[in-house]
């Protein structure tokens, strides 16, 4: 192989290992509107899947994130507030009781399903994990704001 081909192809590897899928501002947490509280979505930045961003939707809105994204869902105060994503087993869902404060959930792609070992699904499946707040502080710094794949479910 030639030193070119060599050099371009390290270059296109080191930039996927550094680089983030998703351009926007580095995270900012923000102020709720009085009766609300805040969910933020995020999905750390790993190579494996990157060109996935499946639907995420909390109370009436959906947004699709991206590796290394995040998504600050607005949601009413004092109400049942579902987030899901769908998967190939149906839907993974995260269940809130709101209070005035913030949420957190970490969306991950899973590598699918063994079976006796053997491996019967290719596809990576999404799913939501809900994150302590100081987990989720460390983890959502290296986040950028997801822009602006959002639409409403109305």
């Amino acid at each position: 192989m030639n030193r070119g081909l060599l050099a371009l192809l390290l270059g296109v590897v080191v930039a996927l290992a550094i680089g983030c899928a998703v351009e926007g501002k580095p995270f900012e947490k923000i102020e709720s509107p009085p009766g609300n509280a805040v969910i933020y979505v995020y999905r750390p930045y790993n190579y494996f899947g990157v060109a996935l961003r499946p639907d995420v939707t909390c109370g009436e809105d959906t947004a699709r994130i991206g590796p290394g994204g995040y998504h600050a869902f607005v949601v009413p105060v004092g109400q049942k507030v579902v987030c899901s994503v769908q998967n190939d087993g149906g839907e993974d869902e995260v269940e809130f009781q709101t209070e005035r404060r913030s949420y957190y959930v970490r969306e991950e792609l899973g590598w699918g399903r063994l079976i006796a070992g053997i491996k019967i699904q290719t596809n990576s499946e999404p799913h939501l994990n809900p994150v302590d707040t100081d987990l989720a502080q460390t983890e959502i710094q290296s986040c950028c704001k997801q822009e602006p794949e959002i639409r409403s479910a109305n």
